[in-house]
């Protein structure tokens, strides 16, 4: 585990040595955040990582034993594309895992980049804020260090301090909607998921605090980051 000075949050990085060990363990605490919330409260609010990666992770938790009636899922982004656009991050999540659990559809709240980055991202604002504090945020990491759709150098629309319109990503689509660092890091857990040697200089970045998007996103209850061998540069 590593300290924070000033505002920097605690990170607690979970190396495995493959995939598999560190799928089967994400997948054990993921569902534990999710028992604590619906003991709790009686719902779980969950943020969804797009891209590739988390598939994997969204494949295993078809067959968990959960009270799937009160989950509710929200995105850390999407791509300006039309509905059911198998680039989507909703329909990548919605093939992987979401079509085949009872979660009821009204609780899936996929973000409405089809009408345009800022049109989608004041919309979004709206839904996200319903929520208030999320039980768990799960991102992923790019080889730039971006995470969600906040990217080096991108081009955003302020909609407000919880949703931005990306005007000009740098990987295709240009157009995005992203929930902010400020709003990402409003949950109890924040897990990022890392996998493979592209990675590792990333890592490498974060590790010695240069100032990538991943940095940004700071909960007070600090970031637990799970990397395979690769990721960690070992």
């Amino acid at each position: 585990m590593e300290g924070a000075v000033n505002d920097t949050p605690i990170r607690r990085w979970h190396i495995f040595p493959d995939k598999d060990e560190l799928l089967s363990t994400l997948r054990s605490q993921l569902l534990r955040e999710a028992s604590k919330a619906i003991e709790k409260k009686g719902r779980f609010n969950i943020v969804l990582a797009g891209g590739k990666t988390p598939i994997a992770l969204y494949h295993t938790l078809i067959d968990a034993e959960t009270n799937w009636q009160v989950w509710h899922i929200y995105f850390g982004d999407e791509r300006c594309l039309p509905q059911g656009d198998p680039q989507r991050n909703d329909q990548m999540a919605k093939a992987a895992w979401l079509n085949n659990v009872p979660i009821p559809p009204d609780q899936i709240h996929s973000i409405p980049a089809e009408l345009g980055a800022e049109e989608g991202a004041k919309q979004y604002n709206e839904r996200s804020n319903k929520a208030e504090m999320f039980d768990l945020v799960l991102l992923g990491l790019g080889e730039d260090g971006h995470t969600a759709s906040l990217f080096p150098n991108a081009e955003t629309t302020y909609i407000s301090d919880n949703t931005l319109a990306i005007a000009n990503a740098p990987k295709p689509p240009a157009e995005r909607v992203s929930l902010s660092a400020k709003r990402l890091a409003q949950t109890a857990k924040l897990f990022f998921i890392v996998t493979g040697g592209n990675k590792r200089n990333a890592i490498e970045r974060w590790r010695n605090d240069e100032p990538i998007p991943a940095s940004m996103i700071k909960p007070s209850a600090g970031v637990d980051v799970y990397l395979d061998y690769l990721a960690a540069g070992r």
